[in-house]
């Protein structure tokens, strides 16, 4: 290679930089409180993106990120999007896990014409025009565990959850199902998000012995609980994890480490888990473990969050601009090869077409995946017709289909 090849290749790199866009994003997630663990995924998630997408010269923008941490506290959240979007001047902020800090900032949102990247798993019966959702909907992780658990584990189930919105629509959900298929509920509880004291109820779900505990707690409520359980059913004499199961959409690897020694044996239903082998998993999982590795392996909350900002910058590519309406009809329809698989933007509702999988803990801080489905499968966020489907149930017939 000669001076002047040199020459013009460097030309042409700061030619590529010098016409990317620097566009000031908000970064929204609860990286302290009652569920930390979860939003320092989210956060770290979001950060790997945005560092290869401004490393990239292909890339259309240079994201630059303005954060802010509500500290788990719901009304926060509406405080700091109030910030970002009038002081700040944003369009676009990745950001909430919880389904009631996405409610409470929502209308700041539709009232400003700005953007939210919601990168959490949720509940579903919401469809935004401000909102783009990266997260599974209800028929990619909820109606898959109920297939699951009425297959595997019977059909007499537990609930208990933390007291909002996430549990009392999922807890809704899988009760229909469960009635469907001629089963019950034996007991059902809610707690604050950050209640810790469980030991009753841990006993007494031993005592009733269902053939699933399903929990909707999140944070530090969860890994408590999971703990208690644990303990009270070896005192009982029960193997915890072969008889008396635990069931979740929202245990991630990050949390594993948080329970400690009885974080083996639970059950998980996810779009993503670090233990799927692809190439761009592999790819994925490296660099998280390289940078972030100390939080846990990579997560599906994690890779939501990843997902939202290369869809991001590849809307804005596509649009040839930042602006709110522009980059909202450019998401739609886009693809992303994903560490998960492939990943569609619904152009209807603004979810993602994306693959269920249903996974066990291990002691390694990872899921075993026992399940996956051959394709990704629609969004459908409002189960207008999702469907229990074809199953040899034990006890009934299959005939559910949940219409809403």
């Amino acid at each position: 290679m000669n001076d002047l090849t040199v020459a013009l290749g460097v030309f042409y790199l700061m030619d590529l930089e010098m016409r990317k866009t620097t566009l000031d994003v908000g970064i929204l997630y609860s990286t302290t409180g009652s569920y930390a663990a979860v939003g320092q995924s989210m956060s770290a998630g979001a950060h790997l993106a945005i560092a290869k997408i401004n490393a990239n010269p292909d890339e259309a923008v240079t994201l630059r990120p303005v954060v802010i941490d509500p500290k788990g506290i719901p009304s926060a959240y509406a405080d700091a999007v109030q910030c970002l979007l009038l002081d700040h001047g944003l369009t676009h902020v990745f950001g909430c896990y919880t389904s009631s800090s996405r409610k409470e900032v929502l209308p700041i949102f539709e009232k400003n014409d700005a953007l939210l990247w919601y990168p959490s798993h949720y509940e579903g019966f919401e469809t935004s025009d401000n909102i783009v959702y990266t997260g599974a909907a209800p028929n990619q992780h909820i109606i898959p565990l109920a297939r699951h658990l009425l297959t595997h584990h019977g059909n007499r189930g537990w609930f208990v959850g933390s007291n909002y919105i996430w549990a009392w629509e999922n807890n809704r959900i899988l009760r229909e199902a469960l009635l469907e298929a001629g089963g019950s509920v034996m007991g059902e509880r809610y707690f604050a998000v950050g209640d810790i004291d469980l030991e009753g109820l841990a006993e007494q779900i031993v005592h009733d012995h269902p053939d699933f505990v399903f929990t909707t707690l999140i944070g530090e409520s969860s890994y408590e609980f999971i703990r208690l359980l644990r303990a009270a059913s070896e005192k009982a004499g029960i193997d915890q994890a072969r008889n008396l199961p635990i069931a979740s959409c929202s245990l991630s690897e990050v949390e594993l480490p948080k329970i400690g020694s009885c974080a083996a044996g639970h059950l998980s239903s996810s779009v993503y888990f670090s233990t799927i082998s692809s190439q761009e998993n592999i790819r994925f999982t490296a660099e998280w473990d390289q940078s972030y590795g100390y939080l846990g392996r990579a997560s599906a909350d994690a890779e939501a969050a990843y997902i939202s900002v290369h869809l991001l910058a590849r809307a804005v590519k596509k649009a040839r601009s930042s602006d709110f309406s522009d980059v909202r009809n450019a998401v739609r329809g886009l693809k992303f090869a994903a560490p998960q698989g492939l990943v569609t933007v619904d152009p209807d509702n603004l979810h993602c077409y994306m693959r269920p999988r249903i996974g066990r803990s291990t002691m390694d801080g990872t899921f075993e995946i026992l399940h996956e489905d051959p394709a990704p499968v629609r969004p459908d966020p409002y189960l207008v017709w999702a469907n229990i489907g074809d199953l040899d149930l034990k006890q009934t017939a299959p005939r559910l289909k949940v219409v809403k």
